[in-house]
């Protein structure tokens, strides 16, 4: 049962943009590694840029001066 974890930063990934990672991370799994696709677990966790930080710096300060 494989199950896959995505985490990204709240910056308004719509719903449509969230079932294609769900089904080409299904997908490759299916056909990478033969497994099944109705056991395969994919979690979207969106996380706010206050609390992702990148080489020492928060995310909405890098967003901020356009990084």
């Amino acid at each position: 049962m494989p199950f896959v974890n995505i985490k990204i930063t709240r910056e308004g990934a719509t719903t449509a943009q969230k079932k294609l990672l769900v089904a080409g991370v299904t997908e490759l799994l299916s056909s990478v590694l033969n497994k099944n696709p109705a056991t395969t677990h994919v979690i979207i966790d969106e996380v706010d840029t206050d609390n992702w930080a990148i080489a020492g710096e928060l995310v909405t300060g890098r967003r901020n001066r356009g990084l």
